[in-house]
């Protein structure tokens, strides 16, 4: 078995690779912790967190920091794997920030916006 550091767009993998039977089979461990830039953030951090389900570009911000948004509100649209989807608000709030920007790509997991 050979141990190895692969970086893939930023994220970086610890891999095994064990040989056998003239068949390589590789098994990705969880990603290392890779710095990401932190994408420009529209006013103060609220205290609930929005991110992002998957991978994706934004397409659209519906709202700005300080507006109030009701539950199921679509606060921001994102392409992923070619479909459409919405972000929606997860309970009633104000906005607190909008960390992203339309035609950025952002990772999963980022926090995209947050409430208050």
């Amino acid at each position: 078995m050979k141990n190895y550091t692969i970086t893939i767009n930023g994220n970086k993998y610890a891999v095994t690779v064990e040989e056998g039977n003239g068949q390589n089979v590789a098994q990705a461990a969880a990603p290392a912790a890779a710095p990401k830039a932190a994408p420009a953030a529209t006013g103060a951090q609220g205290a609930v967190a929005i991110t992002m389900p998957m991978p994706g570009k934004i397409t659209g911000i519906n709202v700005q920091a300080g507006a109030s948004v009701k539950k199921g509100q679509v606060l921001l649209t994102f392409e992923a794997m070619k479909m459409e989807n919405e972000i929606t608000a997860p309970q009633d709030g104000t906005v607190a920030s909008i960390n992203c920007q339309v035609n950025t790509q952002v990772e999963g997991g980022t926090v995209i916006a947050t409430l208050n």
